[in-house]
């Protein structure tokens, strides 16, 4: 069972900890911290789930299971929330989840309501029908796990990977060496705020014409780094 699963929740600790969970069971993840983000990620990445905190900023969980029903009435919503209100916990089912789990819960009992709704949803397959994210050139298929730079295949480490997913799925978004080394997570478990550097530099040579002058991927002093939306 392999699925992409789009995780909405504020908290970054347990953001990350379902992400890493979520690697451990086979599937691909993608991480937001608001409610804005996790539509526009939903539209942009068509997930096969989303795991969805109430509590978001900008756009509450409920906002966005409303928009989300609204768009794709099929798409699997678990909800997270760490009010156990029945009130709240019916308007969620009203609204369209398919599950939900109160805070605070384990991993393990998590990821095995994530099998059975992606089960009862037909959607846990081994290659969803569009998995693929583009920019700049870059093609990142997380489904088959390759990368291709402008048609060509190029081989990457697990963590150089997950840093061009990030980056590809969203294009001219900078990303702090804090937000990439999160990516690295589960793959490089000695990354370092400052080893982003090196795997930045390793990526440059396989992606770049010119690694000393990149075009595709920049980066912004002070900040950090960020992929070119458009193809050099």
């Amino acid at each position: 069972m392999c699925a992409h699963v789009l995780v909405a929740e504020d908290d970054e600790m347990q953001a990350e900890l379902i992400r890493r969970s979520l690697l451990a069971e086979g599937h691909t993840a993608t991480v937001v911290h608001d409610g804005a983000a996790a539509l526009d990620a939903a539209r942009r990445l068509r997930p096969d789930l989303v795991v969805l905190d109430l509590m978001l900023p900008v756009v509450d969980g409920f906002g966005v299971c409303r928009v989300l029903r609204g768009s794709d009435e099929d798409l699997p919503v678990l909800m997270l929330t760490a009010r156990s209100e029945e009130d709240d916990v019916l308007l969620g089912l009203e609204l369209g989840a398919d599950d939900y789990m109160t805070k605070p819960y384990s991993p393990r009992e998590l990821m095995a309501r994530i099998r059975t709704v992606l089960r009862r949803s037909g959607r846990a397959v081994g290659v969803r029908e569009d998995p693929v994210v583009r920019a700049a050139g870059i093609t990142v298929d997380p489904a088959r796990h390759e990368v291709r730079c402008d048609g060509e295949p190029v081989e990457c480490t697990p963590a150089e990977f997950q840093i061009l997913l990030a980056m590809a799925g969203e294009p001219e978004r900078v990303f702090s060496r804090r937000q990439l080394l999160q990516c690295t997570r589960g793959f490089d478990r000695a990354s370092t705020e400052r080893a982003i550097d090196v795997h930045v530099m390793n990526l440059r040579r396989k992606i770049e014409a010119d690694p000393r002058r990149p075009v595709r991927l920049l980066t912004v002093f002070g900040v950090g780094y960020k992929l070119s939306g458009a193809r050099p």
